[in-house]
């Protein structure tokens, strides 16, 4: 390999995804490994002609111990010796997720993406350059594809992304350990990238090679390709759904700006109703991101739903997140914003508990004061109060059911509605007290704690 050849196919790489503008200051994400070391090289090779200035930004996880002060160390003499600026940063990822109920392989990605942002300020850079490469694009193909992700996650890693940069994103892995050879530049190996009880591990390990041997050997370039087709068509659905929302009396203007996140985001039931199911997600997402500025949270499950709503009376309403509800009437599907009373009105009702293992030789209460919920499922705290906005409980399987629907099924007078106690667990009604409780919450075989409920009797609690 020409080394000097090598990096002046990754400039042309970057001059076509437009990673860099003249006077651009670049911020390199290096962990010491081949990838990141390769980036950093080649950058401050480029520098003077791309017209950027460079500084770099290191993540010492405390994950591995003497190992990862090692690829520390190895980062600041890399720095001093290209006069590179570099920040580091040290911390405790592990206790990180296990605050944050995350495992440690996204609680590294949450503060390095963090700590980047931090440290791209400080050093004036307008784009920051990580060192995910083609290996790492197939890879995340699979795993999104295995994941049953639609076009988006099928078109993978993509080259530029607001601020973030992937100058190697073109180039395979054995390229940029062929010019660190060629340089003889070392690099640092980290040991988990080996360990085969991680998902992406056995991709990149053993299921990848194994279609290369045995498949096709081209098959990660296949790979590429389709996620290029795949990138390409989710980013015209997207702009499709756009224009169209653009033209709905209700769904704004294109291109303007808006100061304020809208109260509520509408679309004609009878224009949504005429388009092919994939353009419905997309224009579900799109009224969504509209509504609160992001849809990183919205599932697939949540845009199914969405989709799924038959029309006024039953199943018309799906909460979301971010304080968001999806509602269809007779002319117009809506995505609002609810909220709901901070201070609930919380029921005078006279309530014993206590908690027990559970035997399967126990008999379950069938009265309708005495209730046993799975007490290992509550996760929150539990409130005795009356109806809010958003509120269901769970039937047979996994299925949402309103708590309005439950009213109108059960032919409860609107009058008293309102003053009906629920056990609640935010917006899951965990007991409609004097009725039923919520499936999810029912004891089961696999129930290892028992939480018995009694309430006192009383007509004033319509029970």
């Amino acid at each position: 390999m020409d080394t000097r050849a090598w990096v002046l196919r990754v400039k042309e790489y970057m001059k076509t995804h437009h990673m860099a503008e003249t006077g651009d200051g670049i911020l390199a994400a290096v962990s010491g490994g081949a990838d990141s070391v390769c980036l950093l090289l080649v950058l401050q090779e480029l520098s003077a002609e791309l017209g950027i200035h460079l500084a770099a930004f290191h993540l010492n996880h405390g994950l591995r111990g003497a190992e990862a002060d090692r690829d520390e160390a190895y980062v600041r003499e890399l720095c001093r010796e290209l006069n590179v600026p570099l920040k580091v940063i040290r911390e405790d990822v592990a206790g990180f997720a296990a605050e944050n109920g995350l495992s440690e392989e996204e609680a590294g990605r949450v503060l390095r993406y963090r700590h980047l942002a931090v440290a791209a300020e400080e050093y004036s850079c307008q784009k920051i350059a990580t060192a995910h490469h083609k290996d790492d694009h197939v890879e995340t193909v699979l795993m999104n594809l295995f994941r049953g992700s639609g076009l988006k996650g099928m078109g993978g890693i993509r080259p530029v992304r607001d601020k973030i940069i992937r100058p190697l994103l073109g180039f395979e892995r054995k390229e940029i350990e062929e010019y660190l050879n060629r340089k003889k530049v070392g690099w640092c190996e980290d040991s988990t990238n080996k360990e085969l009880q991680y998902g992406r591990n056995k991709v990149r390990n053993v299921l990848v090679p194994w279609v290369k041997e045995h498949v096709n050997d081209q098959a990660a370039a296949h790979i590429v390709k389709t996620a290029e087709f795949a990138a390409q068509a989710d980013e015209y659905f997207a702009f499709a759904a756009e224009k169209l929302l653009c033209e709905c009396a209700d769904g704004g203007h294109e291109g303007e700006k808006q100061e304020e996140l809208p109260q509520q985001v509408k679309i004609p039931t009878r224009l949504f109703d005429a388009q092919p199911e994939i353009m419905k997600t997309y224009l579900v997402r799109a009224m969504i991101s509209r509504a609160c500025g992001s849809g990183k949270d919205i599932s697939a499950k949540h845009i199914e739903a969405i989709c799924g709503l038959s029309g006024p009376g039953g199943g018309t309403e799906v909460s979301l997140p971010y304080g968001l509800q999806a509602v269809r009437g007779y002319e117009t599907l809506e995505i609002r914003r609810f909220s709901p009373d901070p201070t609930p009105k919380k029921c005078k009702i006279s309530m014993e508990t206590r908690t027990f293992p559970w035997k399967k030789d126990l008999e379950i209460p069938k009265n309708q004061c005495t209730k046993w919920f799975d007490y290992d499922k509550i996760k929150g705290v539990l409130c005795v109060r009356t109806r809010e906005t958003g509120d269901y409980y769970m039937i047979g399987g996994e299925k949402r059911k309103m708590l309005k629907r439950f009213f109108i099924d059960e032919k409860i007078p609107e009058e008293i509605r309102d003053e009906m106690p629920l056990l609640a667990e935010g917006n899951h009604i965990l007991w409609i007290i004097g009725y039923r409780i919520s499936e999810y919450y029912k004891v089961s075989e696999s129930t290892r704690t028992v939480l018995e409920i009694h309430v006192n009797k009383g007509e004033e609690n319509g029970v």
